[in-house]
């Protein structure tokens, strides 16, 4: 049995990914660079937890490293390649811009010129909902046009989608992209609201509110973005013999290359996940309320019906759920 190789693998939706695999009794190869965009402890104790279970390996490298990519290609053949490192967040692509050059664009390209030379016969990869930028075309569909970006992260992951398209066309790479819709959940990133807030109101300190409050999103808990990736894997994507140069749909093509929405079908008031929070804690949050941040959008809201169709996603955790089950993990991690 070939190994699927999971890429960043001690992040919050490569671990999980790479724990299912492993569960599901397929062996993983997990690929990261550990660093410390935030705080590596959790991604090295994520790491431990796959490591204790039988065929996961563990390789420390960086997808921009040309070289160390080369020879773990060189070492196994790998059929399927979930591509699931990034250099992540919105905000943090204002900061330091350079990180997401060379992570999502170079070591992504790295990646493509791999699968290429090494046969893989299915590539999926991280996208994200951040694509969608200035439309307000609700619910956002793989079928509309993406071509506003706000921020330089939702501008890289566009280019990822532009880059296997043409490893699709070009070379027949099967390639799946996923664009995420604010995953939640244990072992959740640091970065991401949820875990302010909760780290915050434990501390007795305010959360930032943005935007005054007026937000939505489409949290997505990290077990159904899951099993919608494990429902993608053997599933490859076929040229679609109805795509229609004249009226060209952004979503399918002519190429083995398809997009698809993971999301919760759902766009919730941030306030409502606010007051969810308080609920699961005990604690009433000090709210600090701020306008709207560089890069960041009002709403998001996934349509999901294409991927739905094509292998029976549904997503089946609410937010009360996801985030109750996220605050249990919290409290019993951090001892909280």
């Amino acid at each position: 049995m070939t190994a699927i190789l999971v890429t960043g693998a001690a992040g919050f939706i490569g671990f999980h990914v790479a724990q299912r695999y492993l569960k599901e009794g397929r062996a993983v190869v997990g690929l990261d660079n550990l660093n410390d965009y935030y705080d590596p402890n959790l991604k090295l104790a994520r790491l431990e937890r796959l490591k204790s279970v039988s065929g996961f390996q563990f390789v420390r490298a960086d997808l921009a490293d040309a070289a160390a990519l080369a020879s773990i290609f060189g070492e196994g053949k790998f059929e399927v390649v979930v591509n699931l490192a990034a250099q992540a967040g919105v905000r943090h692509s204002l900061i330091n811009p350079q990180s997401y050059v060379q992570s999502n664009l170079v070591g992504f390209a790295n990646l493509l010129e791999m699968c290429r030379q090494h046969g893989t016969r299915h590539l999926i990869y991280a996208s994200s909902s951040s694509v969608y930028g200035a439309s307000r075309n609700l619910p956002f569909s793989i079928h509309q046009n993406v071509d506003h970006p706000l921020s330089l992260y939702a501008a890289t992951k566009k280019a990822d989608e532009l880059l296997a398209h043409t490893y699709s066309h070009l070379f027949g790479l099967s390639a799946t992209g996923l664009r995420f819709f604010t995953v939640y959940g244990p072992w959740g990133r640091p970065d991401m609201a949820l875990f302010l807030f909760t780290r915050a109101m434990l501390e007795g300190k305010p959360i930032k509110v943005f935007n005054h409050g007026q937000m939505k999103r489409d949290f997505t808990y990290i077990d159904d973005v899951v099993d919608g990736v494990y429902r993608l894997t053997d599933h490859l994507p076929v040229p679609d013999p109805h795509w229609n140069a004249k009226l060209p749909d952004p979503g399918t093509s002519t190429a083995p290359y398809r997009l698809y929405n993971i999301g919760n079908n759902k766009s919730v008031p941030l306030m409502h996940l606010i007051a969810v929070l308080e609920n699961c804690l005990g604690v009433e949050a000090k709210k600090e309320f701020l306008p709207m941040q560089p890069g960041d959008v009002p709403e998001t809201y996934a349509d999901i019906e294409d991927l739905a169709r094509e292998v029976g996603f549904r997503p089946r955790t609410d937010i009360e759920q996801g985030v109750a089950k996220f605050v249990e993990w919290y409290r019993e991690f951090y001892r909280a």
